[in-house]
């Protein structure tokens, strides 16, 4: 928000510097990010044209005697319009102007001392377009200032902008006066408000116009007026210097004013031609389905439902909020103006404006939410400056619609107890009471307090606590007490689910993955590419999303991690490997939302590069089977994992991941995904992927003692033996392996080759296994071995009908 004080001088007198203001506003919550000083020159300054006399060796030249505020000095100049008594813009040698005489627009000169057909000119007297003004070089600049002679022209035609960064819940400092008010009340000074009368002619607006509000819960007021009779032009040079100063187009002068006032007040307007509104009827509804729209912009907009329309009975003529009609613009044919001044609902404007790519100043402004009361205010400023600037003549009253009025809260209380108690100051009620009427508050005391009547411009009050923050920002933070805490600082509590996630991403990352961080909400379609299995909870769907993609909260991560390898896979050629430890949500229908924390990860592309040595190698099974170990690893436990289904994942390459410990502990599922779930991803090529629980983890980790981290390093020899096994094939090894561990002089067992086909029996498969023996207190013989090996040999057979293969 850029605020000129030239501007902001119009309603309240400055009566400290910029940066002093700049100060104020910030430390009362409005911060100010920069200070700009527009049209500083260098060695320019007001001069005053004593004579003009024609040149000697030149028809068209003449000489001009110019007093600088110091000296007179001649200087050549050919421009038609320079006259004596003139105050002018002199600039000295030295100074930097823009060249008038280069196609460059930002080319510039530096003035220097020169002989003009036999006459030396020292300096010159400058248009506008050597000033960087406009782009008028035919006649100079001539100055209506009382400044005296020698007063830099920066300071004439120049301006200090503050350019302030406001937060979402003041959309009142989006105006200019919304700035005034707070520098008013910050300094001790009183507000102008801006005049709003003006002379009505008959007949009555009710009988030139009609409004009909069928959207009520989107156009809680709806105020207009006719004015008839404009004259449609450029606007004078206030009103379009004004808008220059921050940043906007002046177009004309209707279009301007209703800029103007959005800019001076906050509240955006617009302006219809009122003659090409059928019926001269307006109808504030949702669009209808398929229904579209030419905007301003030149555009066909095809709305939805949700959409709200300004119409006439025939058609639309704009969209409420974001952009008109073209078929009801204002232009030079214009004799007729219908005004408008709304309120809208804010989070239909901003869902509106989202949809269509169309955010302007005026949905900045809707979208933050305003007070209808406001309304009525813009629109008879708006109607004066019309009459001011185009002439015509305003029909006798208003048009005000306003369905929303009773809903509306219009009072806060306060008790002295609540103030003493948020704040931790004792405040007298004269403060109290100052400062908000100061603000714009009514006040009237009770018994223990105050209650309070909101002006219409603050849509952002509705708690006591409000009304505190607005009693201790204008004070002054530095001014409320400083009181040390009191009583003993709470003790530390352990979060091991914190502690448990942080574990889990590091052994991630050291095992070469990368960190992702998706949205929490998602749309029902988006999530739908991934099944999910028929006992999963409903979703947890948002009253107030902030668009139809993100509707509803997810309910698991794989969406988010698959949309991360399609964006991953399509720009980068390499290995790519990430997850995500987040919230997912279900609902079961009644109560609060289900909420857990996943951890989910995915590999995809070449898991190894080709290379002299070896070919490149695809991502599998085992790269996420390893991550997972990691994580394992970490948490000093190891886990099963057996053959299981999902409805995401490739049936005989999935896995159920649990931990043999309580009975048994489910951590999750890892697994090649489904080749139409990833088509519905636009994902080529192979992906495996693993899913994890929090809890699950959390358990494991709470359930791990020293003696399972820890252990003595065994000084004693080992000793390895091979076996090879025959087993059913629907026998998984990890089984056979879990079986032989069991056995308390083995370490370690592992498997090392799984053969199937000719020379077995129908329906066998064959293992070889490697088992570790060793003892902590001494070597073993070969008879310790053998009887271990026999132990564990009878173990398999008599549980999984395993034998030694002959």
């Amino acid at each position: 928000m850029k605020v000129p004080l030239s501007w902001l001088k119009d309603y309240v007198d400055i009566t400290v510097s910029p940066e002093e203001i700049a100060h104020r506003l910030t430390m009362a919550g409005t911060e100010v990010e920069k200070i700009e000083r527009t049209f500083d020159w260098e060695n320019v300054v007001v001069g005053h044209v004593k004579a003009v006399s024609p040149h000697p060796n030149a028809g068209r030249l003449r000489l001009v005697t110019v007093f600088n505020g110091i000296e007179e000095v001649e200087v050549v100049c050919g421009a038609p319009n320079v006259a004596e008594g003139q105050k002018i813009a002199y600039a000295a040698i030295g100074a930097v102007l823009r060249d008038a005489y280069s196609d460059d627009p930002d080319a510039t000169k530096r003035l220097k001392k020169s002989k003009i057909r036999g006459v030396v000119s020292q300096g010159m007297v400058c248009s506008e377009k050597e000033l960087g003004l406009s782009g008028e070089h035919e006649g100079i600049l001539e100055l209506e200032t009382d400044a005296a002679p020698g007063t830099p022209l920066g300071e004439v035609l120049g301006d200090v902008v503050l350019e302030a960064e406001l937060t979402p819940n003041r959309p009142d400092c989006l105006g200019e006066v919304g700035i005034a008010r707070e520098v008013a009340v910050l300094t001790g000074q009183e507000l102008r408000m801006p005049p709003l009368e003006y002379a009505e002619s008959s007949p009555d607006v009710d009988s030139l116009a009609t409004v009909r509000i069928d959207d009520p819960d989107l156009c809680p007021r709806y105020t207009g007026t006719v004015i008839r009779g404009v004259n449609i032009g450029p606007s004078p040079a206030w009103l379009a210097d004004r808008l220059r100063a921050i940043g906007e187009r002046p177009i004309n002068n209707i279009v301007d004013v209703t800029n103007y006032v959005m800019f001076e007040l906050g509240q955006p307007l617009h302006a219809f031609d009122y003659d090409r509104v059928k019926g001269h009827e307006v109808i504030v509804r949702r669009a209808q389905p398929g229904e579209k729209i030419v905007t301003l912009d030149g555009q066909e907009r095809k709305l939805d439902t949700e959409m709200l329309l300004i119409a006439d009975p025939d058609k639309g003529i704009g969209l409420a909020g974001v952009m008109g009609g073209a078929n009801s613009e204002i232009d030079e044919s214009t004799m007729n103006v219908f005004l408008e001044s709304a309120t809208f609902n804010g989070s239909n404007n901003r869902r509106t404006s989202g949809l269509l790519g169309l955010r302007s100043q005026a949905t900045i402004r809707f979208e933050k939410g305003l007070r209808s009361g406001l309304s009525e205010v813009a629109l008879r400023r708006a109607t004066r400056l019309i009459l001011e600037v185009a002439g015509g003549v305003a029909a006798t009253g208003i048009i005000d619609e306003y369905p929303g009025k009773d809903d509306e809260q219009k009072t806060v209380s306060l008790t002295k107890e609540k103030l003493a108690r948020v704040l931790g100051a004792d405040l007298t009620d004269e403060q109290v009471v100052s400062t908000l009427e100061a603000l714009g508050f009514g006040v009237v005391g009770t018994a223990d307090g105050w209650e309070t009547t909101l002006p219409y411009w603050r849509a952002d009050i509705s708690l006591p606590e409000d009304l505190i923050e607005e009693i201790a920002r204008i004070i002054g933070y530095d001014e409320i007490p400083i009181t040390p805490p009191a009583g003993r600082m709470p003790s530390w509590q352990p979060r091991p689910e914190i502690g448990t996630r942080n574990r889990v991403a590091d052994a991630l990352v050291r095992a070469g993955m990368q960190e992702i961080i998706s949205y929490s909400a998602t749309s029902e379609s988006n999530e739908s590419r991934i099944p999910v299995e028929s006992t999963a909870l409903d979703y947890v769907r948002m009253q107030n999303p902030i668009s139809a993609d993100h509707a509803v909260m997810r309910r698991t991560l794989r969406e988010g991690v698959l949309n991360a390898v399609e964006r991953n896979l399509r720009t980068w050629h390499g290995p790519v490997s990430l997850f995500e430890a987040g919230h997912v949500f279900g609902s079961a229908g009644e109560g609060l939302p289900d909420e857990k924390v996943m951890i989910a990860g995915a590999f995809a592309g070449s898991s190894i590069e080709a290379s002299w040595t070896d070919p490149a190698r695809q991502t599998d099974f085992y790269d996420a089977k390893g991550a997972v170990e990691s994580i394992l690893a970490e948490l000093h436990t190891t886990a099963e994992f057996t053959l299981t289904e999902d409805p995401a994942l490739v049936p005989g390459r999935t896995a159920e991941i649990t931990v043999p410990i309580s009975g048994g502990v489910r951590l999750g599922v890892l697994g090649e995904v489904k080749p139409d779930v990833l088509s519905a991803f636009d994902i080529e090529g192979t992906v495996v992927l693993f899913e994890l629980e929090l809890d699950a983890l959390v358990s494991i980790s709470n359930s791990v003692g020293p003696a399972d981290i820890y252990s003595p390093i065994v000084r004693y020899q080992d000793s390895e033996r091979d076996l090879a096994l025959l087993v059913d094939r629907a026998v998984p090894a990890s089984q056979v392996v879990a079986i032989a561990r069991k056995n308390r002089l083995v370490t370690s067992a592992s498997v090392f080759d799984v053969f199937e086909g000719k020379g077995l029996p129908d329906g066998k498969k064959s293992l070889a296994v490697r088992v570790v023996y060793q003892s902590p207190s001494k070597t073993l013989t070969a008879d310790e071995i053998s009887k271990s090996e026999s132990s564990i040999l009878r173990g398999l057979e008599h549980q999984l009908g395993a034998t030694l293969r002959g």
